[in-house]
């Protein structure tokens, strides 16, 4: 497994939209994806929160991810995502997986967590259809 997360990383590096953000995989397996954020300041909005479209971010990441441990090389088709909570505190941890795939695509669902004082709070949830690049990957 170790081969398939340094890949994976590689893939996650060569994002120039993640170079800005700064967002981290700590899991990726068939199936499953996680993805991790330090909270920094300029991650916030005018509010003192992650912003919105940061959480978003994640969401897309985490779900395409692990859609593409099923399916290779993929792009997000659609997703939509609940915001349940502000998320605030130290860490922004998004953790997707595979609930049902087929030859080209995978719908995906992800719960978000802002992790503050050692306690995760669950902060939005997503769902999402990734679809395979033809002739790429897997």
């Amino acid at each position: 497994m170790s081969a398939m997360i340094d890949f994976a990383r590689k893939v996650l590096a060569a994002q120039p939209a993640n170079t800005l953000v700064g967002a981290e995989l700590t899991q990726f397996e068939p199936g499953r994806a996680t993805l991790e954020l330090p909270i920094r300041p300029h991650h916030l909005q005018q509010h003192g929160v992650v912003h919105g479209g940061l959480v978003s971010f994640m969401a897309d990441n985490a779900l395409t991810f692990a859609g593409g441990s099923v399916l290779g090389d993929v792009m997000t088709l659609e997703f939509k995502i609940n915001y349940m909570r502000p998320a605030k505190g130290e860490r922004l941890i998004a953790r997707a997986r595979v609930t049902g795939s087929g030859r080209t695509t995978a719908v995906c669902h992800c719960d978000l967590y802002a992790l503050e004082a050692g306690a995760e709070k669950h902060c939005a949830t997503a769902q999402g259809t990734i679809f395979k690049l033809e002739g790429k990957g897997g």
